[in-house]
This record gives C-alpha cells, structure tokens and sequence, in this order.
C-alpha cells in the first residue's frame, strides 16, 4: 500500500488517494477465490472444483475485485490514515473508485472526517469563587430524624378514637345507587388517615370513630377519576374499623446510636454525621470550581467542531442510558412507551449535555497537547489494577482489552484538570443563604417512648 496523496477538502475532512500494488491486490484475490470458490459452477468441472484462470476465464477477470477489496479494505485504509498522521473520527468514509485491474492493482479515493483544529482562550490564570464546606447543627438535627423515622415502629392505640396521622385498620366496601363496583371493596386494608390515598373526604370521615365500630362513610367520585363509569357519582362506602395504629419514633440518645450504627453514644454518631457531611460537601464545592474553571476554557473554544463528534457522543449516552435501564429490567422501547416519546425526541434531550461533554473533552486534550501533559508507566499501570479490581478480572486481561494508549490519554486529561486547578485563582467564600418565608407551624403529634412510659405510670 502506498498513499499517493493528502488532501484536505473542505473543514475537518480529508480526502486520501491510496494506491494498492498489484501483488497484494492478486493475493487479495486468490484468498477470495478460497472463500467463495465453492460456490461457483463452471462447465467441465465439479462445483466449487474450477481452478481460479478457469473461473476468471469463464466469469471474467472481475468476479473476485468486490471480494477482494472487502478482505484489504480496512487494513489498507488504517495503514492509509497512519501514514497520513490524521486524527480521524469514526464516521461513515466516502469511497470512490478511481482505477481497477488485476495486472496495474488498485487506485482509490476516500474521505474522512478529522478531529478538528481548534483554539482554546487563556487557561492559566482562571478566577474561581469556592464554597466553604460547613455543616450546621440543624443538618445532623434534620439527619437524625430521618433516622429515626427510618428506624420508627408502629403501636397498636385501644383508648381513644381514630385521629389524622393514625394509620387505621378497615374493610370497606364502596356503593354506587345501592349496587358495588369493581374494586371498591377490600378487607384488613392499612389506611393512614390524612395521606389523601383516598377520594377527598374518605379518610376525614373515618377520623373519630372506635374499634369496632360499623359506620358508612359518603363521598362524590371527582369529575375527572380515572373510571369512567365512577366520574362525578356519589358513593357510600360500609366501614368496619378493626385496628387504630400510631408510629412511634424513637428517643434519640445513646441507646439510639447503639441501635441504629456501630457507635456507643449518641455525640459519636453526630461526630460521624458531620464528618462524612462535610466530606461530600466538600468534593461538591471542589467539583463546582472544577466544572466553572473548565466551563470558561469550554466557553473560548474557537474552531468548527465535526457533527459526527456530537452524533457520536449522543449515540454513547443513548446506549449509557439503555444499558441502566437493562440493569432495572426495563428495554428503551418499554420506557419510551412509559414516557410518551419518540426516539428523536429522547436522543434531543440529550443533545446539550453530548455537546458540552465533546467541548469539555476537546478543551482537556488541547491544553494536555500545549503543556506536553504525559502520564506515566506507573500511573497507567496502576489504572490498569483500579479497573481489573473493579470489574473482578485480572490485570492482563484487562489490559488485553483495553489499549494502554486509551488509558494514558484519559490519565493525561485528568491532569490537564489538576494543571488548571493548580494555575488558577481560587477565592473561599461562605455559602449564600436564601431568605424562605417562615413556614407555619402546624401541630404534630408524635409518640415517643418516653411518652409511653409516662402515659402507662399516670394509668
């Protein structure tokens, strides 16, 4: 093979003339004879049993020329593009033919598109504000609750009548003019009343009443209920209530911490709280100055970016995105089914993320090419362990299947973004609080433990 000419012919694309000799275009040939030759009939012999001159002598020299250039095809273009020294994208290549024969080889054009050549705007230098991390006692306060909530148990409640909150045990069967519908009926069901699980008025009219009771409740089915036959009809639904049910949270001391995680006291597990919620608000604050500082590189990119590159990275986000729905169970037709869209219409939500990640990427290897950022054979090595453990394989394997040079280029990268980080001006300043109006204090009624207790000594 031999590349004749390089030339570029419009923004990003290439168009490279390549030359193959006719000996390898002749072994081309007879290694297409041997795969498809068995198929071939020629008078005077068996089939499949006519010697190659036969073949061509009987069909025309031609008959393998398709085949044959199929066999070298990419290996050719690939030696093609490497002589070149182009940074090409994969994309869809035209092909042209320019000249064919047994005896002069083969002569032919294709166009490709290239990485493209852009210009990035100062990137040493940047200005960026960083939020302190800081935890609150409220923070912990609010974790904790949620904790206990989490850890919260229900009790059964004999003296007194159903109120909002509880959750009540009933059976219940509903009546439209004095006939039951369909699935208006149910026995032992777990209502928590105030939850608006039920048609508006339901729940208030079982608020109230006690155990054992029988009672009617009556309510009007809303205009726009997703039956039908119900929609805007007046129904009485027969009650029996069975059980009154209250959550009960826990106290939140010493003991709660032994419960609910491996610390003895209640001040170790707030210390620990606080720890790990000032760690993740503090990676958060590092990748906001991250994303600003790379976002103003991003945002100075000058130079005609491929359409293939966007496409391309679109395509990997779609298929990202189908193989976490495969993980759930789910397929891409199933979920587009769910949410009403089209195909286009999902791959154009994605389209301002796929752009801003090709730029960001662009951005990284302009500056990794300017700064000659290299990473070294210890750190590729050692990313190379990370995936094997990651993935549970062995090392060499992985490194069977991955190129060391892909591993090295995203290491530099990484390092593009540290050299940013490291070169810019970054100013600490204090989180900015926006002022809510006061919310209104609603009454809430939570039993406790101790609440218990006392409850059972004043009985």
């Amino acid at each position: 093979m031999s590349l004749k000419e390089t030339k570029k012919v419009a923004a990003n694309r290439y168009e490279l003339e390549i030359i193959v000799e006719a000996p390898r275009f002749q072994e081309a040939i007879k290694e297409a004879y041997k795969q498809n030759g068995s198929k071939i009939m020629v008078p005077g012999f068996r089939k499949g049993k006519a010697p190659l001159s036969f073949v061509e002598k009987y069909y025309g020299t031609e008959i393998f020329f398709e085949d044959a250039i199929n066999l070298i095809y990419s290996d050719v273009v690939e030696e093609a593009i490497e002589e070149s020294g182009l940074k090409v994208i994969n994309d869809k290549m035209d092909f042209d033919m320019v000249s064919i024969s047994k005896e002069e080889g083969v002569d032919f054009k294709v166009t490709l598109t290239t990485y493209p050549e852009i210009e990035i705007g100062e990137y040493k230098g940047l200005k960026a504000e960083k939020v302190i991390a800081k935890v609150s006692e409220g923070e912990i306060t609010a974790q904790l609750e949620a904790m206990a909530e989490r850890n919260a148990r229900m009790i059964s409640v004999e003296d007194r009548a159903a109120a909002l909150g509880d959750t009540a045990v009933i059976d219940f069967e509903g009546f439209v003019d004095g006939v039951a519908f369909d699935g208006g009926k149910a026995e032992g069901h777990n209502l928590e009343l105030g939850s608006g699980q039920f048609i508006p008025g339901f729940e208030d009219q079982i608020v109230g009443h006690n155990i054992g009771e029988e009672f009617d409740v009556n309510v009007t089915f809303p205009e726009e209920y997703g039956a039908a036959e119900l929609a805007g009809k007046e129904a009485v639904f027969k009650i029996k209530l069975h059980e009154i049910k209250l959550r009960e949270l826990p106290e939140i001391d010493d003991e709660f911490a032994k419960d609910v995680s491996e610390f003895d006291t209640l001040a170790e597990l707030k210390a620990d709280l606080e720890a790990k919620a000032l760690e993740r608000k503090t990676k958060a604050a590092e990748e906001e100055v991250e994303n600003d500082l790379v976002q103003q590189i991003v945002d100075s990119i000058k130079g005609e970016i491929p359409e293939a590159m966007f496409e391309n990275r679109l395509n990997q986000s779609v298929e990202e995105f189908a193989y976490r729905l495969q993980s759930q169970g789910l397929d891409m037709n199933t979920y587009l089914k769910y949410t009403n869209a089209s195909m286009d219409d999902f791959k154009a939500s994605f389209r301002p993320q796929a752009e801003s990640q090709v730029k960001f990427r662009l951005a990284l290897e302009k500056i990794v090419e300017l700064e000659k950022i290299e990473a070294t054979e210890e750190e590729i090595n050692e990313q190379f362990e990370k995936m094997a453990k990651d993935y549970g394989m062995e090392a060499d394997k992985v490194k069977a299947a991955i190129p060391a040079t892909e591993i090295a280029k995203d290491l530099a990268v990484g390092k593009a973004i540290d050299f940013i980080k490291e070169n810019a001006v970054i100013t600490e300043v204090e989180a900015k609080t926006e002022k809510k109006p006061a919310a209104k204090k609603t009454a809430a009624k939570k039993t406790t433990k101790k609440a218990a207790e006392e409850k059972k000594d004043a009985e």
